[in-house]
């Protein structure tokens, strides 16, 4: 059985462990390897798109990330409970036409008894700014 440490229930310390892993796996843009945090049944909604499982999770990361060039992020704790972690985030990208962008937004994260997340709710507001104004 894969394990994915620390598992719930989470206390403050261990919250913000999963929260700077998150963040570490989703700035090396590897989906591969950010998919490993997630269970094999794991349940997203990522603005208005509905996933299930690694294999969707990977192919829509690898889709993301070719749109979203010069991606960087930091996600922030907000809340814990048990199980459950809320981050706040925001991340920095440019599209093909060399527009940047600032990405805002909320994760509800759920985990199973062996830390991996199984539900990954996100809203997610994007702002225009110009490369001068990047701060990430």
């Amino acid at each position: 059985m894969e394990k994915k440490y620390p598992i719930p229930p989470f206390i403050r310390e261990t919250a913000l462990q999963k929260i700077q892993a998150a963040e570490d796996a989703w700035n090396s843009r590897n989906p591969e390897q950010v998919a490993l945090a997630y269970s094999e049944n794991s349940e997203w909604r990522n603005r208005s798109v509905f996933l299930n499982g690694r294999a969707e999770i990977i192919a829509f990361l690898k889709e993301k990330w070719s749109k979203e060039l010069d991606y960087k992020l930091k996600k922030s704790y907000w809340a814990h409970w048990e199980n459950r972690i809320a981050v706040r985030f925001e991340y920095e990208w440019r599209d093909t036409s060399g527009q940047w962008y600032r990405s805002y937004g909320n994760e509800n994260w759920e985990f199973d008894d062996d830390g991996l997340m199984r539900k990954r709710y996100a809203s997610i507001n994007d702002l225009l700014i110009e490369e001068k104004d990047r701060r990430l």
